[in-house]
């Protein structure tokens, strides 16, 4: 038997999580950090504060370094590993959840429902410009009274005599919708659940603006509103027809999040335990004391967990592909976690942790939108249920 030395353990990676990472994979992190602190984390506290942020150039800056689609194949995109992109996803959500959110419903909502299911000329129109982040895109699926629920969208769309599609609608809490270049607007057809690729100058479509949101405000949320909106018979998606269109598309980007919100957690992991180091009471800085020692364990503990998850469901996903499922297992237990830590965070940091001069209330605030966004905690929890028990539990016993 040959005997180790193990090396010096590191603070900041205990478990040596990076030693199961290749050489391309760190240097893609590497790349993403240095583009987030020059253009992002100067100024991203300042974005939550007024809800604005420069949406549409950051866009191009995240398309220059190759972020958007970049697991995809062909049409200007970079073809990385998925555990490449969930790596990216990290560092993006641990600038803000705002931020990752943008780039994950342009590569994995909108462009991935074109490159899945569009036509040819619908990929060559829109991917290689997207990619780029000269085009932006949205992803219109969730209505204000169908959420969960995804069947029960009311928005239709009916072909007429020439053959084009009149569509008729309203999305909600569609991120990229009023700056968005192109719409992938999910409707009810006579022949089932369809998508269409909606450019955003099409008569009757508008996006506006939402407000007065205390969540993910360093992003650009809309309402989406389809009045007699006319389009080309081939404006369609044709490789696909029923929910397994959208929900595919929410897989993609699902397991963005998993690693996403270990971003936010471990954002808020080191301000705190930073803080703890710093901040003297009693005569000693506070993470002398063993109450604050077992929250730095425990937060630690479940941020490394997380990405071992995280990495593990994104091998997976390069060699076999992953279930649904698995997907939900990710979400699920990440985002928990997360606002734990994010919660705990705050804790240490006392009356500062409330403050936008530490990250720690702008990720809590945001992931409370990730806990409920792409899938419900509840609907994560069932999916694993029905999973585990082969009994679907998703609508209510009838009387």
């Amino acid at each position: 038997m040959t005997m180790h030395r193990a090396p010096a353990l590191d603070p900041a990676d205990p478990l040596g999580i990076d030693d199961l990472l290749e050489a391309d994979e760190v240097a893609i992190r590497q790349s993403v950090r240095a583009m987030l602190d020059a253009e992002v984390e100067p100024h991203v506290a300042g974005w939550f504060e007024t809800g604005d942020l420069p949406a549409r150039d950051l866009m191009r800056e995240f398309g220059k370094l190759g972020l958007l689609g970049m697991h995809l194949e062909g049409y200007g995109c970079a073809g990385t590993s998925a555990t490449a992109y969930g790596i990216a996803c990290l560092e993006l959500e641990a600038a803000d959840s705002g931020i990752r959110s943008m780039v994950s419903v342009q590569g994995s909502l909108a462009m991935f429902a074109i490159w899945a299911y569009g036509s040819e000329e619908q990929k060559q129109t829109w991917l290689p410009r997207m990619a780029a982040g000269e085009a932006v895109g949205c992803f219109g699926l969730t209505e204000p009274d169908a959420g969960s629920d995804p069947a029960s969208m009311r928005t239709n769309a009916r072909q007429d005599a020439g053959g084009d599609w009149i569509l008729n609608g309203s999305k909600m809490w569609i991120t990229n919708g009023s700056i968005a270049d192109v719409a992938v607007v999910w409707a009810q057809t006579d022949g089932g659940v369809r998508g269409f690729v909606v450019p955003t100058d099409t008569p009757g479509f508008t996006g506006t603006t939402i407000k007065h949101k205390l969540s993910l405000r360093a992003s650009v949320t809309a309402e989406l509103v389809l009045d007699g909106v006319r389009l080309p018979a081939d404006a369609v998606l044709p490789e696909v027809t029923g929910l397994k269109g959208p929900l595919s598309c929410l897989s993609e980007a699902r397991y963005g999040i998993v690693w996403g919100a270990m971003g936010a957690a471990r954002a808020s992991y080191d301000a705190a335990r930073d803080y703890a180091a710093t901040r003297t009471q009693f005569g000693a800085p506070i993470a002398a004391f063993q109450l604050t020692q077992e929250k730095l364990a425990t937060m630690s503990l479940e941020l490394n967990k997380g990405i071992l998850l995280a990495l593990h469901l994104g091998r997976r996903k390069d060699k076999v592909g992953l279930r649904p499922e698995q997907v939900s297992y990710g979400k699920l237990n990440n985002v928990r976690e997360a606002l734990e830590i994010c919660r705990t965070a705050r804790t240490i940091l006392g009356a500062n942790g409330i403050s936008l001069e530490y990250p720690v209330i702008r990720h809590m605030n945001n992931l409370e939108s990730v806990l409920t966004y792409e899938g419900t905690s509840e609907m994560h929890t069932l999916i694993i249920g029905q999973a585990l028990t082969g009994i679907p539990s998703y609508r209510p016993p009838q009387a």
